[in-house]
């Protein structure tokens, strides 16, 4: 069964740190069934490469069973290794140009670590397939940072280049990041932190897109 993706801001998940794939696979399952999720970026925090590359070989296939696309962070090898369908580098525009020029024909590749519109424009020049504004591990607070909130609501209104934008750790701040105009709201702790049911979490985000999220043009 194919389901037409919302004409809205969408969820990308971030697999959170310190888990291992046999405790985040039900979790990542859970959220699966709460409902649409464009991608899940994940991270290497604090793992050694053979750590992480076996915590991807267990997470990437169940994304990829749900249509959801499995994105590598800052790590190529691991990317290709996997099957992976994406990188998100926060190495620098010279890294970013190189990744581009090799794996952008088969592998979506996004950028992210930019703090000032300087740095993203830097970035954006390269052209990659989105931009990310936020960090990972830092949505602590209930709201979105309002650094991020800006330079996302500035980059939606006057670049093409789609861009993903962090939410906090309240499931609620999806609103607020739609109101921005980007099309992407990327979750973490709002979906994967201690004592939240991730299915109801994925469900009342999408019910709060549904009904307050600005609609994109055809």
């Amino acid at each position: 069964m194919h389901v037409t993706p919302p004409n809205r801001c969408r969820i990308v998940l971030i697999a959170p740190s310190g888990e291992d794939a046999a405790a985040f696979e039900p979790r990542l399952r859970a959220a699966i069934s709460g409902g649409d999720i464009a991608s899940i970026i994940l991270p290497a925090y604090e793992l050694d490469e053979a750590s992480f590359q076996a915590f991807a070989e267990r997470i990437v296939p169940v994304a990829q069973a749900a249509n959801i696309a499995a994105i590598i962070a800052d790590d190529t090898r691991i990317a290709g290794r996997v099957g992976a369908d994406g990188l998100h580098l926060e190495t620098g525009r010279a890294a970013l140009e190189e990744a581009i020029e090799r794996f952008q024909d088969r592998m979506t590749v996004g950028a992210g670590g930019a703090k000032t519109r300087d740095d993203a424009l830097n970035l954006g020049e390269a052209r990659p397939d989105y931009m990310f504004f936020g960090r990972f591990g830092y949505d602590n607070k209930p709201e979105p940072h309002n650094r991020n909130l800006a330079l996302g609501h500035w980059w939606a209104e006057m670049i093409e280049i789609p861009c993903i934008l962090m939410a906090g750790s309240d499931i609620a701040s999806v609103e607020t990041v739609a109101e921005t105009g980007c099309e992407f709201v990327a979750l973490s702790s709002a979906v994967f932190g201690d004592g939240v049911d991730p299915a109801q979490a994925i469900a009342r985000a999408n019910a709060i897109l549904d009904e307050t999220a600005p609609r994109f043009e055809e």
